[in-house]
Protein backbone atom coordinates (compact mmCIF):
# COMPACT_ATOMS: atom_id res chain seq x y z
CA UNK A 1 0.00 0.00 0.00
CA UNK A 2 2.92 2.35 0.61
CA UNK A 3 5.49 2.86 -2.24
CA UNK A 4 8.42 5.15 -2.71
CA UNK A 5 7.75 6.45 -5.86
CA UNK A 6 4.69 8.07 -5.18
CA UNK A 7 4.00 11.81 -4.89
CA UNK A 8 3.14 11.68 -1.38
CA UNK A 9 6.47 11.62 1.23
CA UNK A 10 6.83 7.50 2.99
CA UNK A 11 6.01 9.54 5.93
CA UNK A 12 3.03 11.16 5.14
CA UNK A 13 1.65 7.70 3.38
CA UNK A 14 2.28 6.01 6.81
CA UNK A 15 0.52 8.39 8.68
CA UNK A 16 -2.59 8.03 6.57
CA UNK A 17 -2.73 4.94 6.69
CA UNK A 18 -1.41 4.88 10.64
CA UNK A 19 1.47 2.65 10.55
CA UNK A 20 4.70 2.91 11.98
CA UNK A 21 7.33 3.36 9.43
CA UNK A 22 9.54 0.94 11.07
CA UNK A 23 7.07 -1.85 10.15
CA UNK A 24 7.85 -0.96 6.21
CA UNK A 25 11.52 -2.17 6.60
CA UNK A 26 10.97 -4.97 9.18
CA UNK A 27 12.39 -8.46 7.67
CA UNK A 28 11.47 -10.95 9.85
CA UNK A 29 14.38 -13.44 10.45
CA UNK A 30 14.05 -17.26 9.95
CA UNK A 31 14.48 -19.98 12.61
CA UNK A 32 17.85 -20.96 13.68
CA UNK A 33 19.12 -24.57 12.17
CA UNK A 34 18.53 -25.98 15.71
CA UNK A 35 14.69 -24.76 16.53
CA UNK A 36 13.71 -26.06 13.30
CA UNK A 37 15.09 -29.47 13.82
CA UNK A 38 13.64 -29.26 17.75
CA UNK A 39 10.07 -28.47 15.61
CA UNK A 40 10.55 -31.57 13.70
CA UNK A 41 11.20 -33.74 16.59
CA UNK A 42 8.24 -31.97 17.78
CA UNK A 43 5.97 -32.39 15.42
CA UNK A 44 6.31 -35.97 14.65
CA UNK A 45 6.10 -37.09 18.37
CA UNK A 46 2.60 -34.73 18.47
CA UNK A 47 1.14 -37.20 15.85
CA UNK A 48 2.08 -40.35 18.26
CA UNK A 49 0.84 -38.50 21.06
CA UNK A 50 -1.62 -35.53 20.20
CA UNK A 51 -2.34 -35.11 24.51
CA UNK A 52 1.01 -34.13 24.95
CA UNK A 53 1.56 -30.16 26.43
CA UNK A 54 4.41 -28.10 26.43
CA UNK A 55 5.19 -30.14 29.85
CA UNK A 56 5.26 -33.66 28.47
CA UNK A 57 7.23 -32.98 25.06
CA UNK A 58 9.41 -31.32 27.37
CA UNK A 59 10.36 -34.57 29.34
CA UNK A 60 10.22 -36.73 25.47
CA UNK A 61 12.94 -34.02 24.64
CA UNK A 62 14.55 -34.26 28.08
CA UNK A 63 14.73 -37.98 27.61
CA UNK A 64 15.84 -38.05 24.19
CA UNK A 65 18.99 -36.21 25.10
CA UNK A 66 17.34 -33.20 23.19
CA UNK A 67 18.52 -29.98 25.11
CA UNK A 68 14.90 -27.99 25.25
CA UNK A 69 13.13 -26.92 27.87
CA UNK A 70 9.16 -26.46 28.51
CA UNK A 71 9.46 -22.98 27.96
CA UNK A 72 10.87 -23.12 24.92
CA UNK A 73 8.91 -26.03 24.06
CA UNK A 74 6.00 -24.08 24.47
CA UNK A 75 7.57 -21.20 22.20
CA UNK A 76 7.87 -23.91 18.60
CA UNK A 77 4.65 -25.11 19.61
CA UNK A 78 2.83 -21.59 19.21
CA UNK A 79 3.70 -20.91 15.67
CA UNK A 80 3.01 -24.50 14.81
CA UNK A 81 -0.63 -24.20 16.31
CA UNK A 82 0.19 -27.53 18.64
CA UNK A 83 -2.44 -27.66 21.08
CA UNK A 84 -2.80 -31.08 22.85
CA UNK A 85 -5.95 -32.78 22.78
CA UNK A 86 -7.46 -33.67 25.86
CA UNK A 87 -10.71 -34.09 28.00
CA UNK A 88 -12.09 -31.29 29.95
CA UNK A 89 -14.05 -31.61 32.78
CA UNK A 90 -17.29 -30.93 32.56
CA UNK A 91 -18.77 -31.55 35.95
CA UNK A 92 -20.23 -27.85 37.12
CA UNK A 93 -22.93 -27.78 33.53
CA UNK A 94 -26.05 -28.67 33.97
CA UNK A 95 -28.44 -29.53 31.59
CA UNK A 96 -31.12 -26.79 31.01
CA UNK A 97 -33.94 -29.61 31.53
CA UNK A 98 -32.26 -31.30 34.37
CA UNK A 99 -34.85 -31.32 37.48
CA UNK A 100 -32.70 -30.19 40.39
CA UNK A 101 -33.46 -32.33 43.59
CA UNK A 102 -34.56 -31.52 46.69
CA UNK A 103 -31.18 -31.94 49.67
CA UNK A 104 -33.32 -34.50 52.20
CA UNK A 105 -30.63 -34.13 54.69
CA UNK A 106 -30.70 -30.57 55.18
CA UNK A 107 -32.25 -30.84 58.68
CA UNK A 108 -31.43 -34.38 59.65
CA UNK A 109 -29.55 -34.62 63.10
CA UNK A 110 -27.04 -37.53 62.51
CA UNK A 111 -26.41 -38.98 66.04
CA UNK A 112 -26.12 -42.91 65.80
CA UNK A 113 -23.79 -45.51 63.45
CA UNK A 114 -26.03 -47.02 60.01
CA UNK A 115 -28.22 -43.92 59.62
CA UNK A 116 -27.02 -42.54 56.92
CA UNK A 117 -24.54 -43.67 54.10
CA UNK A 118 -22.58 -41.91 50.98
CA UNK A 119 -21.33 -43.88 48.34
CA UNK A 120 -18.91 -42.93 45.90
CA UNK A 121 -17.24 -44.53 42.58
CA UNK A 122 -14.56 -43.17 40.57
CA UNK A 123 -12.58 -44.42 37.39
CA UNK A 124 -9.45 -44.93 37.12
CA UNK A 125 -7.38 -45.35 33.85
CA UNK A 126 -4.91 -48.18 33.52
CA UNK A 127 -2.18 -49.40 31.08
CA UNK A 128 -4.49 -51.97 30.19
CA UNK A 129 -8.29 -51.19 30.31
CA UNK A 130 -9.54 -49.18 33.11
CA UNK A 131 -10.65 -50.00 36.96
CA UNK A 132 -13.61 -48.54 38.99
CA UNK A 133 -13.50 -47.67 42.40
CA UNK A 134 -16.26 -48.22 44.44
CA UNK A 135 -16.48 -47.23 48.56
CA UNK A 136 -19.69 -46.68 50.94
CA UNK A 137 -19.09 -44.99 54.11
CA UNK A 138 -21.40 -44.25 57.34
CA UNK A 139 -21.37 -40.34 57.71
CA UNK A 140 -21.56 -40.87 61.48
CA UNK A 141 -18.68 -42.66 62.22
CA UNK A 142 -16.50 -42.24 59.02
CA UNK A 143 -15.39 -45.49 58.40
CA UNK A 144 -15.82 -46.83 55.03
CA UNK A 145 -17.91 -49.86 55.63
CA UNK A 146 -17.16 -50.95 51.94
CA UNK A 147 -15.05 -50.80 49.71
CA UNK A 148 -14.15 -53.02 46.21
CA UNK A 149 -12.78 -52.89 42.71
CA UNK A 150 -14.26 -54.22 39.48
CA UNK A 151 -11.83 -54.56 36.20
CA UNK A 152 -12.27 -54.12 33.02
Amino acid sequence: MVSKGHKLSVRCQCKLLTLTRSSLYYEPKGESAENVRFMEIIDEQFLETPRYGSRQMARYMKRNNHTCGRHRVRQLMRPMRLVPIYQEPNTNKKHPRHKIWPYLLRNVVIDHPNQVWCADIIYIPMRRGFLYLVAIMDWYSRKALHTGDFQF
